[in-house]
Parts: structure tokens; C-alpha cells; sequence
């Protein structure tokens, strides 16, 4: 790490120390909030979680301090801002980009980092031990999934972990959260899916992006007409890296036409041909309810949000 990240390193193990705790709403959620009078909550909060903006003395100097050498502070009329916002996952800290994540590189976390989070704990409880252990996690964004994944694997297996993105902002809060949680054996690795990882894993997962974004922001676009071309490419690539015994799990969401899961009736012929042993779970029958007013969503009925797992 550098100086910068050491400084923001530094910054959550201080949040840490305060008992600071935050969770991450959906953006329209949280404008509504923030729309609101100022609430009683503490300065921490309203800065770390809420992104709002504040004056020096409200904040620990401390605090301060750490968030300028980190390379997160911007002056705007008069006021301080924080370019980072800090949420909690179960006990883990995760720093990510501040609200709202408009930058073409922001990184996410939020309700489907939840939602993702809670399917992959439930699905990785069924892997048998193992003397080694190795995690990739595609996409990795926080770097959320994988490193949760080794904290419920804590215990029964040492896992190593990759943590990949395609986003250098991403993989730099990757490193730090894996730090900040005390999680070992992770490595970072800037990778468009697994093009730029040789090696294959025990489990693989991923969160990718599955909308149509106008702005193609990287953590929310995921390509193709109706967004889910890059979880059939994560599919496509991963099948053949899984070690033996091992498990690919998928979070993504589908649009669904006329009753028509597309994505699935995209990656049938590729499951079925090669012989895959899968399961297909839809976990939210409707998200993102507002993309279905504008083209490519107006004729979808909805989207929802699916698990796919596949076991070697």
C-alpha cells in the first residue's frame, strides 16, 4: 500500500474504534433520506454513511486529518465532503465510493451487497473440507463477496483469495477492506472475468453488473441488449476453472418477458450441454422497478434477482 492507502487504511480501523456502524440503503432510498431535515444521527454517520457534508470541528481532527492524506476530501462551497462512505456486513467494515455513485468508476456496495452476501454464506456451508482452499471472487468491486466468503470459510478451511476487477478504484478498496477485516492470503488483480488469471479456484463467485446503464458506469452495466452478457461470459470462463469438488456461485438478475427468464433460457444450452450439475434459485422476483419506464426495459416485465450454482 502507499502512503494514501495507508492513510485510509488508518481511517476505517478509526471508525472501528468508535463503534461506527452503517447500512447502505438504495440510492433512492437514500436521497429520500437525505431529503429530510437533519436527523439526529451522529457526525460520524452522517458523513461516512449518509455523505453529507460537514465543517472541520464536527469531526475528530484525527478523522479529518486521515481522510485528506488519504486523498478523499474535496472542498465545495465552503464545506467538506467525503469521497468515500463506510458500511457494515455483519462484523466486517467495507469502504466504498460516497453516495451518489455517479463517477464512472464508483464503487458499489448496498442492498443486492446484502442480498449477495447472505446467498453465498447459505451456499458455501454445503462445501466439504479441504486441506487448501482458493477463492476468486470476479468482479469483486469492495471486494464484499470474496472476502466474505473467507471469513464464513474462517475456521473450517485457510482459504486463498483473489479478489479481481477491472477497475483499478475497486481493487484499491479491495486491498484496504482485506486489511481492514484481518482477512490473509488475498491478492488483487486487475482481470477483464478470469482473462488475466492463470490458475482456477474452489469457488468461484460473482456479483456483476446485469443492467443496461446509459452512462456505463463499470458497476452497473453489464452488456448486451438487456444487461446480463457479462454473467453468460462469467459462466462461459469459469466452468472449466473450477478444481474438482469444486463450486461456481452467480448472483446476477435476468429480465423476465412474458414469463421468459432470458438469462436463463440463455445459459441452458451451455449448462445442459456440458453436463453441469446446477441449481437456479430466484431470490427477488422484482428489483430496479423504476428501469422498467425506459427502453431496453419497457418491454420487461420485471427483473429479478437469481442465484445460479454449479458444482465440478
Amino acid at each position: 500500500m502507499n502512503t494514501k492507502d495507508q492513510a485510509l487504511l488508518s481511517l476505517g480501523r478509526e471508525l472501528q474504534a468508535y463503534d461506527y456502524r452503517f447500512t447502505t440503503i438504495t440510492p433512492t432510498s437514500h436521497h429520500r433520506v437525505n431529503a429530510r431535515p437533519e436527523s439526529a444521527v451522529s457526525p460520524l454517520q452522517r458523513e461516512f454513511g449518509w455523505s453529507r457534508s460537514f465543517l472541520p470541528t464536527e469531526l475528530p481532527p484525527k478523522v479529518v486529518a486521515l481522510l485528506h492524506q488519504a486523498g478523499e476530501l474535496r472542498f465545495k462551497d465552503g464545506f467538506l465532503w467525503s469521497n468515500v462512505r463506510f458500511s457494515n456486513l455483519g462484523e466486517q467494515l467495507f469502504v466504498h465510493s460516497a453516495f451518489p455513485t455517479d463517477a464512472s468508476d464508483s464503487v458499489f456496495f448496498g442492498p443486492d451487497t446484502y442480498r449477495f452476501a447472505r446467498a453465498l454464506r447459505h451456499a458455501v456451508n454445503d462445501l466439504p473440507p479441504a486441506a487448501s482452499f482458493s477463492i476468486i471472487d470476479i468482479g469483486c468491486g469492495s471486494g464484499a463477496g470474496g472476502l466474505h466468503a473467507a471469513a464464513v470459510l474462517n475456521g473450517r478451511v485457510a482459504a486463498d483469495l483473489i479478489l479481481s476487477d477491472i477497475n483499478p478504484k475497486a481493487l484499491r478498496y479491495s486491498r484496504i477492506n482485506a486489511a481492514l477485516n484481518g482477512v490473509p492470503n488475498v491478492r488483487t488483480m486487475q482481470s477483464d472475468v478470469l482473462g488475466s488469471i492463470n490458475e482456477g479456484a474452489h469457488l468461484i463467485v460473482s456479483n456483476p453488473p446485469y443492467l443496461v446503464d446509459r452512462s456505463a458506469r463499470l458497476y452497473r452495466h453489464g452488456g448486451g441488449d438487456l444487461g446480463f452478457e457479462l454473467s453468460v461470459r462469467i459462466v462461459e470462463e469459469s466452468i472449466d476453472r473450477l478444481y474438482p469438488g469444486g463450486m461456481l456461485f452467480l448472483y446476477t438478475g435476468t429480465p423476465v418477458i412474458d414469463g421468459v427468464d432470458h438469462l436463463l433460457a440463455a445459459l441452458r444450452p451451455l449448462l445442459e450441454g456440458r453436463g453441469c450439475d446446477y441449481t437456479y434459485e430466484e431470490i427477488d422476483p422484482d428489483v430496479f422497478g423504476e428501469e422498467l419506464e425506459s427502453a431496453p426495459y419497457d418491454r420487461v416485465d420485471r427483473i429479478a434477482v437469481v442465484a445460479l450454482t454449479i458444482r465440478n
